[in-house]
């Protein structure tokens, strides 16, 4: 197997040859990392398609509530994707408060960010007294931009890489220690859970009557999202202490069920939650 191995390492694609860097600007005194413009970008962008989104008739909220949407999220993002990092995947960092605070270097959890905005989502609707559900599938829309270029700044980064592989894609990233060719399972998802997952939710918003039948935006994403993770876990190598979990699935495979089960009864139980949208925005009403 090593000699397969080392055969197969002198036709794959060395990811130093590609010459990319974490750091984006480097002036010394300030050091501007891809990792921070990948979030940066996805707020913006995410942003830019919601207002697009809420001009539609019909839209849950009015385009004044979008700036406060995005406040209170980009807290749930940053807050739930680092607590629950922390949690799900380095608990021992709960020991250096330090080393919890250095979110240049990485280390965020979807599941945990996940979660956050939940939150937050939850605390905003109760405040301008907004219909939660509705709320989250227009968020489910503009979700796959950030994922999409977080996957990328992993990329990047050199990090979160794949098992290894014979295929001729196969990527030897440094950081491993092993020359090892692996899969570049980043770029997989960022395919999967960024340009996939997008193309559907937005298939569905555009050209079906789905923004209509609060939960099955969110709960599409939530499937989607959940099926493509626990798939692309058999490529990806889990994170260092859980390569094992006794119970036989990866930490994101554990994760993704949850997600997957409350995805699916969204979906199936969304034609009974259709009422009569009344815009809080925009045109006249749309049954």
């Amino acid at each position: 197997m090593i000699a397969q191995f080392a055969s197969d390492a002198t036709a794959a694609i060395n990811w130093s040859d590609l010459h990319l860097s974490p750091i984006a600007l480097d002036l010394g005194f300030f050091k501007l990392r891809w990792y921070s413009i990948a979030y940066i970008s996805g707020i913006l962008v995410g942003w830019w398609y919601l207002l697009k989104l809420l001009a539609q008739p019909g839209a849950p909220m009015a385009r004044r509530h979008a700036d406060d949407l995005v406040f209170y999220v980009t807290l749930g993002i940053i807050l739930g994707g680092r607590i629950g990092y922390i949690l799900f995947y380095k608990p021992e960092m709960i020991a250096t408060p330090f080393e919890m605070l250095k979110l240049w270097e990485g280390g965020m959890s979807l599941h945990g960010g996940f979660l956050g905005v939940i939150l937050a989502l939850l605390y905003f609707t109760r405040k301008h007294r907004l219909n939660m559900m509705r709320i989250c599938d227009y968020v489910a829309c503009v979700t796959p931009f950030g994922l999409f270029f977080g996957r990328l700044a992993n990329f990047v980064n050199g990090e979160l890489w794949g098992r290894p592989t014979t295929l001729p894609w196969g990527i030897i990233f440094p950081a491993t220690g092993d020359g090892i060719p692996r899969h570049p399972s980043q770029l997989y998802e960022a395919g999967l859970e960024g340009i996939v997952l997008f193309a559907v939710l937005n298939l569905m918003f555009w050209k079906t009557d789905a923004r209509y039948q609060p939960g099955k935006l969110v709960g599409t994403g939530l499937v989607g999202y959940g099926l493509a993770r626990t798939l692309l876990e058999l490529v990806r190598q889990p994170d260092a202490g859980l390569e094992h979990l006794s119970w036989g699935l990866t930490m994101g495979q554990t994760l993704s069920i949850p997600m997957i089960l409350v995805g699916l009864y969204l979906v199936a139980t969304a034609k009974a939650r259709r009422v009569r949208v009344e815009g809080t925005a925009g045109l006249a009403s749309v049954a």
